[in-house]
Order: C-alpha cells, then structure tokens, then sequence
C-alpha cells in the first residue's frame, strides 16, 4: 500500500496516547521531552495518523495548513529530502495587527511567509496558474512551536509530523486576488521581504526560498493533502513556507514588509 494514503489507518494504544499527550501539552504549555516517545513513529504514515488525531483532539475546525520544510537549508536541519505540513485550527490564523500573549507560547519562532486562501477547492490537476487564479494572497508571518521542549532545530522529523509541524498561529496582513498583485507564476518568485523587531532590522527575505516559488508549495500541499483522502477546501489558509530562517519570537514589536504590494504584518508579544 502507498504509504502516501495510509491516513486512515487505526492508531496503536502508544499512538493515540502520543497523540493525546501532545494535546495536553497543547493545552498546559507544558513542554514534553522527546526522549519519553522515541520509536512511536517511525514513518510517515504513522507520524501524519498521530497528527490528525492531535488535530481532532483540539475540536475545532481545520483552518487551513502550514508547509515547512521548503528550503534546502531547512530540510538538511531535519534531515529531509522533501516539505512536510501541519494542520492548522481556524483561532490560530488571526489578522495583523494583533497580539500574543507569553502565556500562549511555548518556544515561538518568527518566519515570514506568503499565505494563501483558496477561493474555492483546488485539485491535484490545478496548474500553477490554475492555483494563481483560484487564491487570495496575503502577507504573513508564521509563528511555529511546538510542544516539545528545546526543539528547534533538533527535533526529529517524524515527531515534527504528529506535532503538526510545529504549528503555533499564523498571522497574516490584507488577502487580496492574487491575480490583481501577479501578472504571472513567476512574479511570485520575486518577492521580497525584510524582518524588524523592535524598530531593528533583522534579516531580508525572499519567496524564491520556498521550493523556488510559493505556488509550488501549494500545488505540494494540495496534491499531498489529496493522496491522503482529504483536499484543500474552499476558505482554507495555506502558510507556503518561509522566505527566511526563523528568529526566537522574543517579547516586543514585530514587523514584516512584502514589496510587490503585498503590504506588511505587524505582531506585538507581550509578557502578560
């Protein structure tokens, strides 16, 4: 059998305890140590099975998905030849300007992304142009963490999978067409993007760091999440993955600028 449609496969007792672990840690903020569930998953199969169990687990709706892995930098970190996603629960996209609270977060990290909403459901046969003209863009900054203690960037990358890859909120600016921004697949490869925080410039960006072009994130996603039984549905949200490797999401103001029209996110972490 496909590995790739295996995600119906019934949970072992280790499994779905993993699973609900990781939800409870989701819910106390009180990191598990990876050590405790060494060889619970071993594959991507089982990894993905743990992932939607935790996902249902929360009881909310499914919002949309975060990609990762996209870069070459960032798939050698985990020892990856390919992307991995994460689902991601509709209260954990939130508009800029917004927010975040210390007592919400774990370990966060910043990174800035394109983020996509489908206007109406996409399929594996969508070509990239099909995707341009069947989204909204917007600009983003991710907020991965996990539920793991000390995890960047050492947690394995099957226990990235069942933690919905590292999921945390997404926080994203104006969603427009994205045929009103674009002219072509291949501007969205062109994008820029700087990273301040506090006033202080951090690092610059660019989208040809996400699988050469966002639209190839998405296409994987949509493809992948299709394998699995389960496409990407009209007014789902879709993080494509970072322009930059991510910094320590530290107490102050956070601020990502897009050129190309895309705007900017502005993200306030407070202490209390």
């Amino acid at each position: 059998m496909d590995t790739q449609k295996q995600a119906t496969l019934t949970l072992s007792t280790k499994e779905n305890e993993f699973a609900e672990k990781l939800f409870n840690a989701y819910q106390s903020h009180k990191a598990l140590k990876e050590s405790d569930w060494q060889n619970v998953v071993t594959d991507e199969a089982t990894a993905y099975n743990v992932q939607k169990r935790f996902t249902e687990l929360k009881g909310e709706d499914v919002g949309g998905y975060k990609v990762s892995l996209t870069s070459k930098q960032t798939q050698d970190m985990f020892d990856s030849d390919s992307p991995l996603y994460g689902a991601q629960v509709k209260s954990h996209f939130v508009q800029s300007p917004v927010t975040l609270h210390r007592q919400e977060l774990m370990e966060p990290l910043a990174e800035v992304e394109m983020l996509f909403t489908a206007k109406e459901a996409l399929s594996s046969s969508d070509s990239l142009e099909d995707l341009l003209k069947k989204t909204k863009v917007a600009p983003a900054v991710e907020v991965p963490d996990s539920r793991f203690s000390d995890w960047f960037p050492s947690l394995s990358k099957y226990m990235v999978m069942a933690d919905a890859a590292v999921g945390g909120f997404v926080v994203y600016g104006q969603e427009v067409d994205a045929t009103r921004l674009f002219d072509s697949v291949d501007d969205l490869a062109n994008v820029k993007c700087q990273l301040f925080h506090n006033g202080k410039k951090l690092k610059d960006g660019a989208s040809s760091e996400v699988l050469g072009n966002p639209l190839n994130s998405l296409q994987w996603l949509v493809k992948k999440l299709e394998d699995q039984g389960q496409p990407l549905q009209a007014g789902q949200r879709v993080s494509s993955g970072t322009f930059l490797l991510p910094e320590s999401l530290t107490d102050g103001e956070w601020k990502a600028t897009f050129d190309q029209g895309l705007g900017a996110v502005f993200l306030n972490v407070a202490k209390d």
